[in-house]
């Protein structure tokens, strides 16, 4: 049953803040806020986690792929595609989902229990508009650009890394990114962080919107934004896999 009463809860709220979208004077500045807080903030974890990742596929894909009867450009592909298509949206998501998730459920989350929300409702602003609305729009639109740093920095690393340790040239490396990348791949990386964005902000909107409990409320409700929305993210990415590909 409470299962059930938290995805009616949830329901409700994204309802109310898809009723509250119109109200773009109430959210305006707080969404070009969010807008630099999840995308440019993000942009050097995101650099850092999609450059080690392209680096280690790369590094791995040479020593399991260590045959004279396989050419050097599949590892180019490898990399590339496994970037592309999964690793650069996944991986990336999971950790904005610590990054992003867990600062706005702490924020939602102290404004509850120290009645701010009930403040902002008493001067007659909508809360839902002010608060959810701005965080869930700049988490649609930021992901998929972060989803291109992830990628170009993943793509690099690898690269990189067959060059300094002498695993991969760049020509074949980059022969081998030619040969077996195509748009879908791109649309199917886009599509995902569309969604990931999507799940990572409301979840962790609902979970801070709804925190009760002082300061041990905020932390549980920090946690349980994170993790779920982790669970929900992976949950989504076979979905997706198994429907568009």
């Amino acid at each position: 049953m409470n299962a059930f009463q938290e995805i009616g809860k949830y329901s409700t709220l994204l309802y109310q803040a898809l009723r509250s979208s119109t109200e773009i004077k109430t959210y305006r500045k707080s969404f070009f806020q969010e807008m630099v807080k999840i995308g440019y903030d993000s942009v050097p974890i995101i650099m850092l986690t999609g450059f080690f990742t392209g680096s280690v596929m790369t590094i791995q894909s040479s020593y399991q792929l260590d045959s004279a009867f396989i050419p050097l450009s599949t590892i180019g592909a490898i990399v590339s595609e496994s970037i592309l298509i999964e690793l650069a949206a996944v991986i990336s998501s999971l950790v904005l989902a610590g990054k992003v998730g867990a600062r706005i459920a702490t924020e939602l989350g102290t404004m509850r229990v120290t009645e701010q929300v009930d403040a902002l409702e008493s001067m007659g602003f909508n809360s839902v508009s002010f608060l959810v609305v701005p965080r869930v729009l700049a988490g649609i639109l930021m992901f998929p650009i972060l989803y291109i740093v992830a990628s170009v920095f993943g793509v690099g690393g690898g690269l990189l890394a067959g060059i300094f340790t002498g695993t991969v040239p760049v020509a074949d490396f980059l022969m081998g990114a030619r040969m077996y990348f195509t748009p879908w791949t791109l649309i199917f990386g886009f599509v995902k962080m569309f969604v990931f964005g999507f799940i990572i902000t409301s979840i962790s909107s609902y979970k801070g919107y709804f925190a009760t409990g002082g300061a041990e409320g905020v932390g549980t409700s920090t946690t349980e934004a994170t993790v779920l929305s982790c669970m929900i993210v992976l949950l989504a990415d076979f979905i997706l896999a198994a429907l568009l590909l």
